[in-house]
């Protein structure tokens, strides 16, 4: 009965709009307040348990490091640089909306900073163009999930603190299902633009093309530095992050000069907001898994998992849909702290590797970033764009299963995710 009445309770809250984050503690704090043998403090000692990682500081400091990107117009640059690559093909901004989004994933580890650096640009200049205000929204939104994927990533972070996989193996193998992804939706893009009579840019000259490169070699460099840092054993990935921080801040201050230090406040400002709401989301998800291991919701689960999915393709599939359902509700960070332990051990009773575990379940959690009710990509996009949610929806499903295709591929596939982490093992 108690457990019906947190189900409704859940329910309810995401019916009337209550964000997230919220959502999971109040459910959290009933269900503890509704049973006699636990005090209501262990809500607030399993959040703050949930927080007491030192890993988990790389969060807030990526994010910043995505904000001074944003804020020192360092975007812009390698929007330029994508459309003179890609811009003479058919249906060009298009792709250079793509393209710009595996360089931006590169170097902020967030969908939701892709969606807003690059979207408030390219969104309004392809609707200038001729573009419709769908696919403007749907090559967006979509594109903007490889920045889950190429590194550094968020969510792999996040990962790694909850099963102790190595992060840097993890950002390894989101390299190359990232630019999979990227390559397919480029395909996509393509047929639509054929079909809509897309226009496309006069070719650039290599020439110029080079100049372009060099003026974005530096923000270009930061997943290099990163990547190079973790794996040669040099920096953890939370003083990876602080290193991200202060490269894209000399970059924005002496190199670009596209901000002052007067425009810090505002920016650390707008980190301490995002990043409060995303950590407090991991705080309220770790009461509410304190609550499911109470009623054992993790061992029922796990030996349902166990017990009818012997083949490692079924299992898969099932942990496929399993997180594509949570990620249409929650963020992808509270659906790891909540969900991936549950599935992890019958993962490793099955032997598929933790890298590549972990890789298919950030590509499943990325599809809701642009699937309803959640979203949160696609509702930026749309608000960008002055574009209906029900319109948005519509014109991102065919990016949704060209990304589906991508994780059944990566899935059975797992050379794909771990072939890079092979040569650091």
């Amino acid at each position: 009965m108690t457990g019906i009445i947190l189900v409704a309770l859940f329910i309810l809250l995401l019916f009337l709009g209550v964000p997230i984050a919220f959502t999971l503690g109040i459910v959290a704090f009933v269900g503890i307040w509704m049973l006699d043998s636990l005090p209501l403090q262990v809500v607030m000692q399993s959040m703050f348990s949930g927080l007491e990682s030192f890993i988990l500081l790389a969060v807030p400091l990526f994010i910043l490091a995505a904000n001074i990107m944003n804020q020192g117009k360092i975007s812009e640059k390698l929007i330029n640089l994508a459309v003179s690559m890609v811009g003479h093909i058919r249906g060009g901004l298009a792709q250079a909306n793509i393209v710009v989004s595996m360089f931006f994933g590169g170097i902020s580890g967030s969908a939701q900073a892709d969606t807003a650096g690059v979207g408030k640009i390219l969104i309004p200049s392809m609707i200038k163009e001729g573009y419709s205000k769908s696919t403007a929204v749907g090559t967006t939104a979509a594109s903007s999930t490889m920045g889950m994927l190429i590194p550094p990533s968020i969510p792999m972070v996040v990962y790694g603190s909850v099963t102790s996989v190595s992060v840097g193996q993890m950002f390894l193998g989101g390299v190359i299902p990232g630019l999979l992804m990227g390559v397919a939706m480029m395909a996509l893009v393509g047929f639509i633009s054929k079909q809509q009579n897309y226009p496309r840019h006069e070719r650039v000259s290599m020439k110029d093309i080079g100049k372009n490169f060099l003026t974005c070699i530096p923000p270009l460099l930061t997943p290099v530095i990163i990547l190079g840092g973790i794996i040669g054993g040099f920096v953890t990935p939370t003083e990876a992050a602080i290193i991200a921080c202060g490269y894209a801040l000399i970059l924005a201050v002496f190199v670009y000069r596209t901000i002052t230090l007067k425009d810090m406040p505002a920016i650390v400002y707008d980190t301490i907001r995002l990043s409060s709401l995303t950590l407090f989301a991991l705080a309220t998800a770790t009461a509410l898994g304190h609550l499911f291991s109470y009623y054992r919701v993790p061992d029922l689960i796990a030996g349902f998992f166990q017990d009818n999915f012997s083949s490692v393709g079924f299992f898969l599939i099932a942990v496929i849909l399993l997180f594509l359902f949570v990620g249409m509700f929650l963020d992808a960070i509270p659906a790891m702290i909540l969900f991936v332990p549950i599935v992890l051990p019958a993962s490793e009773a099955l032997g598929v590797d933790p890298v590549h575990f972990g890789i298919v379940i950030v590509m499943c959690l990325a599809v809701g970033m642009i699937t309803p009710p959640y979203g949160l990509c696609m509702l930026l996009a749309s608000s960008i764009a002055k574009l209906s949610v029900s319109k948005s929806i519509v014109a991102l499903l065919p990016y949704v299963a060209v990304i589906l295709v991508t994780i059944i591929i990566v899935a059975f596939l797992p050379d794909l995710a771990l072939w890079l982490p092979s040569f650091i093992d």
